[in-house]
């Protein structure tokens, strides 16, 4: 890849593969966005297989709806409506079929959300961590659909409202009400269990960044 399509913004080689099919631009972006669509989708369907096929679709569609981007809008934006929106349309396919349920992940099922930081301080500090992190990870999977998704893209894209909103294509208000619904029914989830993750209160509904 030549230095004049690295040094391309990303609207600018989306704008790139619109008009001229720029195969180099596409690639570029695929590199840019593919750990950060993965990311996304593991955190919205909570698997791990099924996450890495929506990534290549996303892709895709990318690329087959490139006509409908608008070069004044933000491409982060339209790449994580497309993800998103597939994203709903699994997690629609496996209610449909009944396989949604909280013990979906022992054994060989998906893979945990976060990983455990390798400078854990001890086998002790890393299973409880661990531990932590399933706990959160089980109750973001009983959030509604559109409730988890605002949670997402805030939480850990650290999305402001308003580009949530331009993601999810819902006004801010709604954005802001659906957040702190949210935060209600994680509370109610996680209960006593996880006093140490009171963060996700108070990164949110205090301020917007």
């Amino acid at each position: 890849m030549d230095a004049a399509t690295i040094q391309l913004s990303d609207e600018q080689a989306m704008w790139q593969v619109q008009s001229r099919n720029d195969a180099r631009a596409f690639s570029l972006l695929v590199e840019r966005w593919s750990a950060s669509i993965e990311a996304v989708c593991l955190r919205m369907t909570g698997d791990a297989h099924k996450s890495q096929d929506i990534v290549q679709e996303t892709f895709a569609r990318l690329f087959t709806h490139r006509k409908d981007y608008r070069p004044t809008a933000p491409f982060s934006a339209f790449i994580r409506k497309i993800a998103i929106n597939l994203c709903y349309d699994e997690l629609r396919r496996v209610q449909r079929r009944k396989e949604c349920s909280l013990d979906a992940t022992d054994g060989d099922g998906p893979m945990p959300l976060e990983s455990v930081p390798e400078s854990s301080p001890s086998p002790d500090a890393a299973l409880d961590a661990r531990e932590r992190l399933e706990t959160v990870r089980r109750a973001l999977m009983r959030l509604p659909e559109g409730h988890r998704s605002v949670v997402v893209l805030r939480h850990y894209e650290n999305l402001k409202f308003r580009e949530i909103a331009d993601v999810l294509d819902i006004p801010e208000g709604t954005v802001k009400s659906r957040m702190a619904d949210a935060l209600s029914m994680l509370n109610r989830f996680l209960g006593t269990s996880l006093r140490g993750t009171t963060h996700l209160q108070d990164n949110y509904v205090n301020h917007e960044r």
